[in-house]
């Protein structure tokens, strides 16, 4: 882990060039700044930033949908979605992403929601390793997801049977 120069907190409108800049060196899928915004100004709560001396290493953003439940048959739930979470390289396996992915599930929990799920490519082990370990399962594979054509996982987790601890991000 880093030493105590790393913080998370909330987003704020003028992390927006950073977070995007992120978004960009790290992730193949890009989304235009405004759509940035729109998720801070929904769901501020499940849209936070790690800071190592005041710079943005990472950031998780997240909304709120309603859908079918991944855990009972038939049932529609509000379901968070975890869109896009991203830490840049020299700052990876230091426990950024696992901090940042518990903050904005007990997020999620603010807004009501039962289940969370987000999509990750079927050969990024890396994150596929650690949603597991924060209990995501694999609830189903969509074939040619990604604009390179490659498969993803949807992975769900029901928020009610698991509960996260943020003590260690009291800055948020």
């Amino acid at each position: 882990m880093l030493d105590t120069k790393l913080q998370f907190r909330l987003f704020r409108e003028e992390d927006l060039t950073e977070v995007v800049d992120i978004n960009r060196k790290c992730l193949p899928e890009n989304y235009p700044p405004f759509f940035f915004l729109d998720l801070h100004m929904s769901f501020p709560k499940t849209f936070l930033v790690a800071e190592v001396e005041n710079k943005i290493a990472g950031y998780v953003m997240c909304r709120i949908e309603s859908g079918l439940s991944d855990f009972h048959p038939g049932r529609i739930v509000q379901k968070g979605h975890v869109v896009s979470i991203a830490v840049l390289p020299e700052y990876r396996r230091k426990g950024i992403g696992r901090s940042l992915m518990v903050a904005s599930l007990n997020g999620m929990l603010d807004y009501k929601a039962t289940e969370s799920f987000l999509e990750v490519r079927v050969s990024n082990y890396p994150a596929i390793s650690l949603y597991k370990e924060l209990g995501f399962i694999i609830a189903r594979k969509i074939s040619k997801y990604y604009h390179d054509g490659e498969d993803a996982y949807v992975m769900a987790l029901d928020l009610l049977e698991k509960k996260f601890s943020n003590e260690h991000l009291k800055a948020i």
